[in-house]
């Protein structure tokens, strides 16, 4: 009978979401960040639905002015009378998992506007800045009828590449005069982006760090789209327009190259890839710290006579051959 209740909950929240109700996504964001089967079940019910809304990336290293810059691209959406859904993955806590949410002080004027949706989220650790709560949440902000759908990701520097697997376009977001940026040029990070953008603009260097960055992308493909380089003041809203262009300008490339099908698949796939893993490696947590024959093989390790690679090998034909719960 509860189970039957549970279910009879998710489709009715479900429903309400499918026809805009906030306070449903509200609540089925929660349920899947607390990763209940009632959260399962919502998406379950509502992924035929998504699809349909851009999915746009802002990711760079911390202090560049991303949730700034998400802020402006949402005045200016509304303005084109488009509705957005926003989605901020914070750090999280080492020691409650928790968010410090502080992305959503830069979106303060846009809370009572019911054409925005905003969530924060932890991103439990997750290496390139999102989780699989997160992932969930952007197919149910999706499914909402959102026109938009923006992810801002945590800064984590040269390891943030996660979100090029979960949007149409990436915007990579950089500032002059930092370290960091610097760091950015040579990491991985750079092979990533779809737009780029030197934000706070007034800075003196900034023509040299455009010049750098040319220089970067000078190295990679000619062929297909080319990564434009944008200056922006996200605080007083300069190049934000024409931010909004080229994002919309590389939608329509990817729609007349018939690859925008192609690369959410490959999207989709990585997802599926990612959660299983992530599912596996609780797994095998769990097998690790409670089975009595991983533990004797782990006591082998630290008693140096068995090598690490082959204990993973039998803690993993544990997790193989251990019964469905």
């Amino acid at each position: 009978m509860e189970t039957a209740s549970a279910s009879t909950r998710a489709s009715g929240l479900a429903r309400r979401l499918l026809e805009g109700d906030r306070s449903a996504l509200a609540r089925a964001i929660t349920l899947v960040e607390a990763g209940t089967p009632e959260g399962c079940e919502i998406v379950r019910i509502v992924y035929p639905h998504t699809g349909n809304a851009a999915i746009v990336g802002f990711t760079g290293p911390p202090g560049v002015g991303k949730s700034t810059l998400v802020g402006a691209v949402t005045k200016l959406e509304r303005e084109r009378d488009r509705t957005i859904a926003v989605l901020s993955v914070d750090p999280s806590s080492p020691f409650t998992n928790g968010a410090l949410l502080g992305d959503r002080i830069r979106l303060t004027e846009h809370f009572l506007d019911p054409g925005v949706f905003i969530r924060s989220m932890a991103n439990r650790g997750a290496l390139g800045g999102l989780a699989e709560a997160a992932l969930q949440a952007v197919l149910l902000m999706d499914a909402s009828g959102c026109d938009s759908v923006l992810v801002e990701t945590v800064g984590v520097g040269q390891a943030e590449v996660d979100i090029v697997h979960h949007a149409d376009t990436v915007v990579l977001v950089l500032v002059p005069g930092s370290g960091d940026s610097v760091q950015a040029l040579k990491a991985g990070v750079m092979e990533i982006p779809d737009v780029i953008v030197v934000n706070k603009a007034d800075h003196p260097l900034t023509q040299t760090m455009v010049r750098e960055i040319k220089g970067v992308l000078a190295l990679r493909s000619r062929q297909g789209w080319q990564v434009p380089v944008l200056l922006t003041q996200a605080a007083s809203g300069v190049g934000v327009a024409m931010l909004l262009d080229t994002i919309a300008e590389h939608r329509a490339h990817l729609d007349a190259a018939g690859t925008l099908r192609d690369r959410r698949r490959h999207n989709l796939t990585t997802a599926v890839v990612a959660i299983a893993v992530r599912r596996l490696r609780n797994d095998l947590e769990t097998i690790a710290a409670n089975d009595p024959v991983a533990r004797q093989v782990l006591d082998r390790v630290a008693a140096r006579t068995l090598d690490p690679a082959s204990a993973a090998a039998i803690v993993q034909r544990q997790l193989t051959s251990a019964p469905n719960p």
